[in-house]
């Protein structure tokens, strides 16, 4: 089970590694924790007034298309998303939006999810959301509780048995280590690196790369994630930043996805290249 905060999150971060399990015949779900209904037209070739009018239609139907290509399962948990507050001060975020939920209400859709679906392997985000959007922050914090609750039979009694996942991990899309090894694969053909101003500011932010210790081996997925997240047309532009360097470049320079395990109730030492070590031949019977 990957839980995500929006429509395309599932296509740009992990999407790869879903394919992979899903090729070896793994039961993917995603679950989206709102409709994307206050998400930015990225695609300057999308942005019109008929489009906007309809983004949260729009957005469903992208992520029906993504779910088609990436071969999951997908669910809603409903909420309505809160945006990204921007200026100086920052806005108040919208009433009843995602992010001003009670973690401990909001975390009772995903229980329930959890107790439907029963995975053995949970991802997420972590703590800071990957990044600061409200939302995502609030996805990481539900998941958290949910993955806590769910074993637990004294809690969220009403919405069914009780399930325990057996290992949390977050997703680490963009470690410093990876966006160097891609820059310097680029300027080794002497093209220009579209990671260049990326690595300039990157003293002000920290990075996640010692956090790792899980990389899963993915690269033949690069396609497939590439045409899902094209999938999500209104927040991706084909001709733009993510799909600026050569695929074969991708797959040699950094052939992986990257994960942080932070909950495990098997046996699994790290470093992992397989979010199922451990779990494999001992899970639980679903």
């Amino acid at each position: 089970m990957a839980v995500h905060a929006h429509p395309d999150d599932e296509s740009s971060k992990g999407a790869a590694t879903m394919a992979k399990y899903v090729a070896e015949g793994v039961d993917v779900l995603v679950v989206t924790c709102t409709g994307g209904e206050r998400g930015s037209v990225l695609n300057p070739k999308l942005d019109r007034p008929d489009v906007w009018a309809n983004i949260a239609e729009i957005r469903r139907g992208e992520m029906d298309a993504a779910r088609a290509i990436l071969g999951i399962e997908q669910a809603w948990l409903g909420f309505v998303d809160s945006g990204l507050p921007e200026g100086d001060p920052l806005p108040p975020l919208p009433e009843g939006c995602f992010a001003l939920q009670d973690v401990d209400v909001a975390a009772g859709p995903l229980v329930r999810l959890m107790r439907e679906f029963r995975p053995h392997v949970v991802t997420t985000y972590d703590e800071e959301g990957g990044y600061p959007h409200p939302d995502h922050i609030m996805c990481h914090k539900i998941s958290v509780a949910a993955f806590d609750a769910a074993g637990d039979a004294e809690r969220y009694p009403e919405l069914g048995a009780p399930w325990q996942p057996l290992k949390l991990y977050y997703d680490i899309g963009f470690s410093k280590g990876k966006i160097l090894a891609l820059h310097e694969a680029v300027i080794a053909t002497g093209a220009e690196s579209p990671y260049a101003e990326w690595l300039a500011r990157w003293e002000d932010r920290p990075d996640k790369g010692p956090r790792i210790t899980t990389r899963v081996p993915c690269a033949e997925y690069f396609p497939v994630r590439d045409d899902a997240l094209r999938a999500h047309a209104t927040q991706v532009d084909p001709d733009g930043f993510w799909f600026q360097v050569p695929m074969e470049l991708q797959q040699r320079a950094w052939p992986t996805e990257d994960f942080e395990l932070v909950r495990s109730t098997v046996d699994s030492p790290t470093p992992e290249s397989d979010l199922f070590a451990g779990v494999r031949g001992t899970a639980h019977a679903r």
